[in-house]
């Protein structure tokens, strides 16, 4: 899924510098909440507030928003009850897309996923659908610096299933509940890391080499992740890095 990871970024990057910025913040304060009221407010022994609370650094959020989101979860702060849904469909060419909510209300959010597959070309399906073609995984970016040998060392003892070469650095693959034990790993030996979350991963991957076929589905992505109540989109698609530049300079 590196195509669809590098449009994810391209596109976070330009909003974390403009008007699109308070948006991010949103939903990494939702995150950073339903984190919280999940699993308490302590990071340390929280590893999904851990990766919420990292994500929001990486965007540059105030502390204070990220201490008042975290109240808020805990209930030290009145605040709105967000729960989790995820949604299940196909994308412009059948490609397998799942999508990642924090709403306030289901029936609105459901709502709109649907019209929102619709008019970038897909359609939503039912719970099941395309779920059996992912798994759930932790990320951990690790930033440029140490070998891939030095970081697959710490990691694969910390009970990480792979590292792979990225970007100029590394993403470390971990199951769901070994993402803390293995950011404690990493950190403990000074590796400056990124990005840690917890991801839905396609188990095949299907390359779309097509330019105006890539342009459908980044459009999709890009009018899904718009949506405020959506945090996160993953699809079972790979676009070449050269042809992801090639859109983002249109």
């Amino acid at each position: 899924m590196s195509g669809h990871n590098r449009w994810t970024k391209i596109k976070h990057k330009k909003e974390a510098q403009g008007a699109a910025k308070g948006k991010l913040f949103t939903k990494l304060i939702k995150e950073i909440t339903v984190a919280a009221r999940l699993g308490g407010g302590d990071p340390d022994g929280n590893a999904r507030l851990r990766a919420a609370v990292g994500a929001a650094r990486e965007a540059n959020m105030p502390a204070d928003n990220i201490t008042r989101a975290i109240k808020k979860g805990t209930g030290e702060l009145e605040g709105v009850n967000y729960e989790e849904a995820v949604y299940e469909g196909y994308g412009p060419g059948g490609v397998a897309m799942m999508v990642q909510c924090l709403t306030d209300n289901r029936n609105r959010t459901a709502g709109e996923v649907r019209h929102l597959f619709t008019r970038g070309g897909g359609n939503m399906g039912e719970a099941g659908s395309v779920g059996w073609m992912f798994e759930r995984r932790g990320t951990i970016a690790v930033k440029q610096g140490p070998t891939e040998d030095a970081v697959m060392e710490v990691a694969l003892d910390a009970g990480a299933l792979d590292i792979v070469a990225q970007d100029g650095g590394f993403e470390v693959h971990t199951e769901p509940n070994d993402l803390h034990k293995v950011v404690t790993a990493l950190e403990k030996k000074g590796f400056a890391l990124g990005e840690m979350r917890i991801t839905f991963q396609p188990k095949e991957t299907v390359v779309v080499e097509q330019l105006e076929d890539a342009q459908k589905v980044l459009k999709l992505v890009d009018l899904l992740e718009d949506n405020d109540d959506v945090q996160n989109v993953f699809g079972n698609f790979e676009v070449p890095d050269a042809l992801i530049d090639r859109i983002a300079a249109l």
